[in-house]
């Protein structure tokens, strides 16, 4: 079985302090955190930037201020740049950290989704495409990012249209627009390409569950703050590296070894972008 890449969303857009302190929002938190997923196992670092005060930001000098500092400590990790930003941001905004130098990887979300109460995450046919045609420009790998089974599809249809480049890579958000279970998964796994790669965020209690299931059957697993913010029910996780440690220790017990950040570059075929 392939070896398994864990990466770690360590802060998102919308998580706070007040629901962890451990969450970062400071250049030297999201160092400290990404060291912390890192040196536990993680070999990508999904990136979401945040303003000192927490207010989420798509600037491309804040994300040039973090990448920076995470490579410090982390210089062969894969990070991972998010284009989905916050509610209400603009395209033009949520594309800035693909103009810098040195990106491998970003996201591109397939669909809108309802993130509950009235904030809903807009993204038309034209806003994939756009996104899609500019990471091939700039030879970016995108992460292809689903809540349901209709977001693979759109990714399908925009492969053929050549607005995205395959061996598509997808990672599997549920427990938010799609419910997190065991058929569930199998379902969408069951719904991409041959040759494509496949990640997958439980959300909330779904993190560890769908991660143990994931490990089994072949695929990868996305943990951190950004999707769960504990290590059991009640329990605050202290890092995002606590969360990648148990993830390390559940693919120990099934016998799954830990992919590097180099043989997450082969396995992802980065090295050939």
């Amino acid at each position: 079985m392939e070896k398994l890449i864990i990466t770690a969303a360590i802060c998102g857009a919308e998580v706070t302090k007040e629901q962890n302190p451990a969450v970062p929002y400071t250049v030297a938190e999201i160092q400290r955190e990404a060291k912390s997923a890192y040196d536990a196992g993680a070999s990508i670092i999904h990136l979401h930037v945040r303003e000192d005060d927490g207010t989420p930001t798509q600037d491309k000098a804040r994300f040039k201020a973090c990448i920076d500092a995470i490579k410090e400590v982390c210089p062969d990790a894969i990070v991972q740049p998010s284009t989905g930003g916050a509610v209400g941001m603009t395209d033009l905004e949520r594309l800035q950290p693909t103009e810098l130098p040195g990106i491998e990887m970003a996201t591109l979300d397939c669909g809108t989704v309802n993130f509950g109460g009235d904030e809903v995450f807009v993204n038309t046919e034209n806003t994939i495409k756009n996104f899609g045609k500019i990471m091939i420009e700039r030879g970016i790998k995108p992460e292809v990012e689903v809540f349901d089974k209709g977001m693979v599809d759109y990714a399908i249809r925009y492969a053929k249209q050549g607005f995205i480049k395959e061996p598509m890579h997808f990672d599997f958000v549920l427990g938010v627009q799609m419910s997190a279970t065991a058929r569930d998964l199998a379902f969408m796994v069951d719904s991409i390409p041959t040759g494509s790669t496949w990640t997958v965020a439980g959300v909330g209690r779904h993190e560890f569950p769908m991660a143990a299931i994931a490990i089994a059957m072949g695929g990868h697993v996305r943990v951190g703050f950004e999707d769960n913010v504990y290590m059991s029910k009640g329990v605050l996780a202290k890092s995002n590296g606590e969360l990648v440690s148990r993830v390390v220790r559940i693919a120990n017990e099934l016998g799954r070894e830990i992919a590097t950040p180099k043989e997450a570059r082969q396995i992802l075929g980065l090295e050939e972008q």
